[in-house]
């Protein structure tokens, strides 16, 4: 069916193919998304939900891949892309929306647990429609589809049965673990079962749109680490005074994200993006698209996550007139997520760096083995310190690997910014062509 076909029910992507505004806002449901999963964990803190937490970042993930490889296999808003997609939107905020009831029941509405697997298979049943209509032309990659598109199914019945089975079978501790290890199963499933039949799923026709849309959901996510910070409402209802600790907070709360976003954006996402180009293959651009982008941003994402919820509602914290002037101890389950957060993002670094350019990213190695022997003694100092200490780590970090990286910096950034000169022009010359 030909690009030009204004009958055509999809249009194609192409290799020069960029990220629409369609996708960006998809990308909004997610910016919920990820705040109702720090408030709600945030609310209950504890291994058993931390852990919650971590499979429900899991399971959008996966959600927000698939609207990923769907905008680079087809253009999302051409023909029936956006009616799909602002189904999909609203099947992923309701998700959302489900997510207090998503492992055990609330009574006086909808069953929480059958409305989440419910949108989570319509979510993924919706993309899957789209891919199967991609590869009708190829026996191989449908017949791979066809095995795929059972997975969602399979899925959300482990996710159902996690909600309705243990309750059945113990109110204790074993009913907590047998809930978790089903959506534990139901999340194996969908990955292992993803790379086995990958060459189904990860067929990057863009380089440069597969790499943008990555790019973009850290941002989405950091953004959620700056909302996190700032809000609380009790500055509003309260009216809590802006003092110098309060500041300090907000100030250095800012530096550790913006540290954050250097150590991805200054180089990195450049060089993995001419990495991406670089493989002309078609199954190594594949495994690399999967390798150092569906599965290497996921601790990024995850990380951020984490850090946005070990510094949610610091500030009111810190304005509020009844706590210590730098707040209280976080204590150690508190720093584990903060300063976890902050190392598995770091980690993330280096595997995309290992998988994508061949490079180990070593200080942010140290960043992380610095952080782990400064936890104790940040569990056992007010708030802010810790906070500001892990600052220092994270500033020190950029500081020195960008001073570090010196030529190999320098060329990736003349690269990147030579391809952005050459597509403005060649968009310059089109328009007076054309417009």
């Amino acid at each position: 069916m030909g690009e030009g076909t204004r009958s055509a029910p999809v249009s194609w992507g192409a290799p020069g193919s960029r990220v629409t505004r369609l996708e960006l806002f998809y990308d909004l449901v997610f910016v919920f998304a990820f705040l109702n999963v720090t408030t709600l964990t945030g609310y209950h803190p504890g291994a058993a939900n931390l852990y919650r937490c971590l499979l429900v970042v899991g399971l959008l993930w996966w959600c927000w891949t698939g609207f990923a490889g769907l905008g680079n296999a087809v253009r999302a808003d051409q023909g029936i892309l956006p009616l799909v997609g602002f189904v999909t939107v609203a099947a992923t905020f309701l998700l959302a929306l489900s997510m207090p009831g998503a492992f055990e029941d609330v009574p006086g509405g909808l069953n929480g647990p059958l409305v989440f697997a419910t949108c989570y298979l319509l979510v993924r049943a919706a993309q899957l429609a789209i891919f199967g209509w991609v590869a009708r032309g190829d026996p191989e990659r449908l017949r791979r589809w066809a095995l795929l598109a059972v997975l969602p199914v399979v899925a959300a019945l482990l996710l159902v049965t996690a909600a309705l089975l243990p309750p059945r079978i113990d109110s204790g501790g074993a009913a907590t673990a047998l809930q978790l290890g089903l959506w534990t199963g139901a999340l194996a499933l969908e990955y292992g079962a993803g790379v086995a039949l990958g060459r189904a799923y990860w067929v990057v026709v863009s380089a440069g749109h597969w790499a943008e849309r990555h790019a973009q959901i850290v941002l989405v996510a950091l953004g959620e680490s700056i909302i996190a910070l700032g809000l609380g409402q009790r500055f509003v209802v309260d009216q809590l005074p802006l003092t110098w600790p309060v500041v300090i907070a907000a100030v250095t709360g800012i530096a550790v994200a913006a540290a954050l976003w250097w150590a991805y954006f200054d180089t990195l996402a450049f060089a993995m993006e001419q990495a991406l180009h670089r493989a002309r293959d078609p199954a190594r651009r594949g495994r690399l698209a999967r390798d150092a982008y569906t599965f290497g941003h996921l601790p990024l994402v995850t990380g951020i996550i984490l850090f946005a919820l070990g510094i949610k509602d610091l500030l009111v914290e810190t304005a509020d007139p009844t706590s210590p002037p730098w707040g209280e101890p976080l204590g150690g389950f508190w720093i584990l997520v903060l300063y976890g957060g902050v190392g598995l993002y770091l980690l993330g670094l280096v595997g995309c760096g290992l998988r994508a350019v061949r490079i180990l990213r070593w200080r942010s190695l140290v960043a992380v083995v610095v952080l782990v022997l400064l936890s104790p003694v940040a569990a056992r100092i007010p708030a802010l310190a810790a906070l500001v200490l892990l600052a220092l780590v994270c500033v020190g970090l950029v500081v020195l690997g960008t001073r570090g990286e010196g030529r190999r910096r320098r060329e990736v950034r003349r690269l990147a910014l030579a391809q952005e000169v050459a597509a403005e022009h060649e968009a310059s010359r089109w328009r007076r062509e054309h417009l």
